[in-house]
């Protein structure tokens, strides 16, 4: 126990000297003022706060036989303890009354654990470390109190606020069902025999002990006397999921995160859906047929043999059938995607050390810094941005017209495509607003067939956009707050949000109610990612940390703890394996989802990092960041990558770039300048209107700030990972959202700031 602690409890005491004398009962008995100091000086001494019992024994010049607590309880009727007393609560708490309440410890902790939900992110880690030994000795006390249904319902309502990194304990104090068991039970010794070790900063613990005393939860407050050593430190409390010598109960293992884990997972591949499979195999054999004797029925045959090594990949890898989630029927959309990723397969670049991908760059002019997020199509042909005056903007990268359908358009009078083509808008216009959302747009995704897109708003809603009509199709409500994040799953269908209501939801585009709601996260969800089965959901969050959410349970399966800041991007890699994460912390965190392990931790950037993204292969990943880089990573690191002559020679130019400029940082290893960086930059698109405060943080108000932090990030001097391959700068131009599309080509997009 500190000393931090018993001050506080020293206080405590010095208040219930004041705080007594009035009336006890009808028949006119009353405790006296030296009775309650004799009380609190007898449990002083109990708890060996010495210098508390001396400094109170010296002001209250105590003298003789020492009163019990029963004694003192006895001074008041039971009837009326609580209604007409004045003797403070937290004195009452020790009476035989008060420890016959058999939900007193339920309702303490259920208002413990509200208060800690409401409180500020940067203390909720350390609150809700220091909730679990209370926990869990409010437990054992309802079963040595003999009330072990209410134990065994308290188990039950509020053990899923610790399964996470207690998950082995929680199961042992589970199966705990009479007070015999309690008293044997090694694992429950263990914990009411020691101390539990917790860390906290000093504003946090007194916020917690401002709570308890504020509110009389005294039963709270013996636990933390009697159960808990805090000790206070400067600074935050690292979230870390290696053991620590003064956390915990000496000797026992505190952090059981790795044991939670352990679940298993399936990362597999969705299975080719039979009628999907035979319609490719037709088509390609149809094509080459009648082609008999010219190059296109080369390329068939070839898109045949590849089509059957892809076949026998999926088979090694798909998942059971009981593991794919319900899809609707196919249709031949799905059909034309599958031959066109065949031939993206057989055109695609290997990339690697000595392979780095060519980086396509766009970047938007005259945003006024309103652009909140951005997005691109996988077949290149559209882009779309959502800015903060509440609209969302598509622009055609073939540079073809962008038409609707005229106001007199119905659908049930159109026999033919020539009728509905005649009815489209007349304009040769290659951008287009969207318009409908009442607040900034945070988030967009494109489906894979280009048809639709998903769009998330400060309003609390998602919208759903035929790209066909270009026109509002569904309003998805259910979020109480903001929505930071919006993503398709990989076949469509289904879609993701991520909310300042500190969840994450699942949707179906068939329907206007959540599928599933992802809770669990401490703080703000930020990104949200689908695994490509689409059988996972991936979400990063303010809290620090990134879950792995199982769509069919709705439950979390795997959560991921290293960074020290807000987690804005997520990714996977396009077989399953790996995932990155990266955010405030300016670091890029590598994960392996089977063992939920960190592969390896990624320095380089001087900034925020906004996007994600793996090569086709998974062996490179892509980041884009707020110091206006593009950055290229070597994540399946090699000996014989490591040793090619290419390597090698970008190697030696960077020491001696090094060594030449011992301050420079950020160097271009490719060699490329600033200058031909810019020169890859898009034609400059138009928008225009004041801003609003966007999810990136940047507003009219505080742009200064924003460049002058721009200015600071440059200057850095970070000391970069041996796994950063290459660094591509732009021109004043933050990288909002990084791709790689089916043929490895890197696509970067972000505005310009001045």
């Amino acid at each position: 126990m500190s000393n931090r602690t018993a001050d506080a409890v020293d206080d405590a005491g010095s208040t219930t000297n004041g705080g007594v004398g009035g009336s006890g009962s009808a028949n006119g008995r009353q405790a006296s003022k030296k009775q309650v100091e004799k009380v609190v000086l007898q449990y002083l001494k109990s708890k060996g706060y010495r210098n508390a019992e001396k400094a109170l024994r010296e002001d209250a010049t105590l003298d003789g036989a020492e009163i019990t607590i029963s004694d003192l309880a006895s001074a008041f009727p039971a009837n009326e303890i609580g209604a007409d007393a004045n003797v403070p609560e937290w004195v009452l708490f020790y009476s035989e009354a008060e420890q016959g309440n058999p939900d007193a410890y339920s309702q303490s902790y259920r208002e413990l654990r509200r208060w800690i939900d409401s409180s500020l992110d940067v203390y909720k880690h350390e609150l809700y470390a220091a909730s679990y030994p209370i926990f869990v000795h409010a437990y054992l006390d309802l079963h040595m109190r003999g009330l072990h249904e209410k134990a065994a319902e308290f188990m039950e309502l509020y053990s899923r606020d610790h399964i996470v990194h207690h998950s082995k304990d929680i199961e042992v104090f589970s199966t705990l069902t009479t007070k015999e068991h309690v008293e044997e039970n090694a694992l429950a010794k263990l914990y009411r025999d020691n101390k539990y070790g917790i860390r906290m900063t000093r504003v946090g613990f007194e916020l917690l002990l401002s709570f308890l005393q504020d509110h009389h939860f005294t039963l709270l407050m013996r636990t933390v006397n009697q159960y808990l050593n805090i000790r206070t430190i400067d600074g935050t409390v690292p979230i870390s999921s290696e053991p620590e010598a003064d956390v915990g109960i000496t000797g026992h293992t505190q952090n059981q995160l790795d044991h939670f884990n352990s679940q298993d997972i399936a990362l597999g591949s969705v299975p080719l859906d039979p009628f999907v499979r035979d319609e490719v195999e037709r088509t390609l054999q149809s094509e080459a047929g009648r082609h008999a004797k010219d190059s296109a029925s080369d390329e068939a045959s070839a898109l045949l043999d590849t089509f059957a090594k892809a076949k026998q990949d999926n088979a090694a890898n798909a998942l059971a059938a009981r593991d794919v989630i319900p899809m609707p029927p196919p249709r031949g959309v799905e059909i034309e995607q599958q031959i066109a990723n065949l031939k993206a397969l057989r055109k695609r670049v290997a990339l690697g050390p000595a392979a780095l991908p060519s980086v396509c760059m766009y970047t938007l002019h005259n945003t006024d810094n309103t652009m909140c997020c951005a997005t691109v199509s996988e077949d290149l042909s559209l882009l779309a941005g959502g800015f903060s005056e509440s609209y969302i903007k598509l622009w055609s990268l073939k540079h073809e017209p962008l038409r609707g359908f005229q106001s007199n358009f119905y659908p049930h009078s159109v026999n033919s495509e020539e009728e509905m083509e005649a009815l489209r808008e007349k304009t040769a216009e290659d951008s287009r607003r969207l318009v409908g959302h009442s607040g900034p747009v945070y988030g967009l995704d494109i489906s894979f067939d280009s048809k639709y897109l998903i769009s998330c708003s400060e309003d609390k809603t998602a919208r759903l956009w035929s790209l066909d009509t270009l026109t509002n199709v569904v309003c998805y409500k259910g979020h109480n707050y903001p929505i930071w994040d919006v993503a398709f799953a990989p076949q469509g269908f289904y879609f993701a949000t991520a909310s300042h209501d500190r969840t994450a939801r699942l949707w179906s585009c068939d329907n206007i109610c959540a599928l599933r709601i992802f809770a669990g996260h401490l703080s703000d969800v930020n990104c949200v990612r689908f695994h490509p089965n689409s059988k996972y959901v991936v979400t990063g969050s303010c809290d620090k940390t990134v879950r792995l959410w199982d769509v069919q349970r709705g439950s979390c399966v795997r959560v991921f703890t290293g960074h020290t800041g807000s987690v804005d991007t997520v990714a996977i890699s396009p077989d399953g394996r790996i995932m990155a994460s990266a955010g405030e912390d300016q670091t890029v965190n590598v994960w392996d989802l089977g063992s939920g392990r960190r592969m390896e931790s990624l320095a380089g950037h001087t900034g925020p990092v906004y996007s994600l993204a793996f090569s086709q292969e998974g062996t490179l990943l892509v980041s884009g960041s707020a110091d206006e880089t593009v950055r290229a990573w070597d994540v399946k690191r090699s000996s014989a990558a490591s040793d090619h002559p290419i390597v090698a020679q970008r190697r030696s130019d960077l020491e001696q770039a090094k060594t030449a400029d011992p301050n420079a940082m950020d160097i271009d290893v490719e060699g490329a300048s600033s200058a031909k960086a810019a020169d890859s930059d898009s034609v400059a698109k138009d928008t225009t209107g004041s801003a609003e405060k966007t999810k990136n943080g940047t507003a009219n108000g505080n742009e200064s700030k924003k460049r002058d932090a721009a200015g600071i990030w440059k200057s850095k001097h970070v000391v970069e990972s041996d796994a950063l391959l290459s660094t591509w700068r732009t021109k004043s131009t933050p990288v909002y959202t990084v791709a790689m599309t089916k043929r490895n080509l890197a696509i970067a997009i972000g505005a310009f700031t001045l």
